[in-house]
């Protein structure tokens, strides 16, 4: 059983810094998937569960809509913002429906090499807006890590300059430490803050970046708030297709899906006695850490996207909010949130 989808009592989160005059609703959506998965998604596939999720907020709202240069995949790169173009372009009432932030900031042909130079920040910006071929501006960029070789105050006034020449409207940050949180916000106004928050990936930074951001006047955006998947209890070593890149994540070896899924079998009691889906407690969870929380969960389907969307609507009580918790810490994560490399080599918490 699962909550009715609704947004009809929905309060919006307003966006910082430069965006603080804009509201978008209290659940975003991720699209990486819609051009990263095999096979490929048809355009009729991926705009049903764009149009759906806009479909879903009121009209003095945006949706929160998170794309990036690189999500097409090593292949071809820019693939998703050109879906997103083609989408515009059938549907261009909705285009001002829609706050649309794209990460990119990495080396042109590998999200492995993070780059913030003048000259790479100005390549990244000119691709997207080259693959979105004038059909929806970029309200916000972000770059995706940050650059350790670079002062994140110098990024800030390359993207600043960025904004001046017209190429997009506001700065947002990734993958951020809450101490450069700081010293990017005191030289650039800073419209949101996009991290990974979910039951089983709230660390120690994650609570000082929320803490720091509410400090700041500025929403978190929480991407992979369902674990890339796992969190909605709908993936096993049966389920997950051999070439699937998630393989890849140190989550989703053997041995540790087997462990986890301690975590949902956990997690599943506690969504079965609330008469909810464990995505939606999941994302529940996520939205009852602040005010300020914008999860952006991504689906391809459209049965998903509203039962994404309904959680918003689902209150915790500090009992329920206490269990889950309790549930994730008490049998441990098995693996780290990508690879299982430092954070150094994996650019986390820049």
């Amino acid at each position: 059983m699962s909550a009715l989808a609704s947004s009809s009592s929905t309060s919006g989160v307003y966006l910082g810094g430069s965006a603080s005059s804009i509201k978008v609703h209290k659940m975003g959506l991720g699209v990486m998937m819609l051009t990263w998965i095999k096979p490929q998604l048809t355009d009729e596939q991926a705009f049903a569960s764009i149009k759906a999720a806009i479909d879903l907020v009121p009209k003095d709202e945006k949706l929160f809509l998170n794309s990036a240069e690189f999500y097409g995949g090593p292949s071809h790169f820019t693939a998703n913002l050109e879906l997103l173009a083609r989408f515009f372009t059938k549907y261009p009432e909705l285009t001002d429906r829609v706050f649309l932030s794209v990460k990119g900031g990495t080396a042109a042909d590998t999200i492995f090499v993070v780059d913030g130079s003048p000259q790479n920040l100005r390549r990244s910006v000119d691709a997207i807006n080259a693959a979105l071929d004038g059909t929806k501006k970029v309200d916000l960029f972000e770059c995706a890590r940050v650059d350790p070789k670079i002062p994140v105050e110098e990024v800030m006034r390359s993207l600043k300059e960025l904004i001046a020449e017209g190429k997009f409207d506001h700065i947002g940050v990734s993958e951020i430490s809450a101490a450069t949180l700081k010293k990017a916000a005191a030289v650039a106004e800073i419209a949101a803050i996009e991290i990974e928050v979910s039951p089983w990936s709230y660390e120690d930074e994650t609570e000082k970046v929320i803490a720091t951001a509410a400090e700041l006047k500025i929403p978190i955006i929480a991407y992979s708030p369902l674990g890339r998947g796992f969190l909605t209890g709908q993936i096993s070593q049966e389920t997950l297709a051999q070439d699937d890149p998630r393989r890849r994540l140190a989550r989703f070896k053997e041995d540790a899906m087997t462990h986890n899924q301690k975590i949902i079998d956990a997690l599943t009691a506690i969504a079965q006695a609330k008469g909810v889906t464990v995505a939606q407690l999941s994302l529940a969870w996520v939205c009852n850490l602040g005010p300020h929380i914008v999860p952006i969960p991504g689906s391809s389907k459209v049965h998903r996207v509203q039962e994404n969307f309904a959680a918003g609507e689902i209150k915790l009580t500090e009992e329920e909010v206490k269990s889950i918790k309790d549930a994730v810490t008490g049998i441990g994560v098995q693996g780290g949130r990508y690879g299982g490399l430092s954070r150094e080599v994996e650019h986390l918490w820049g």
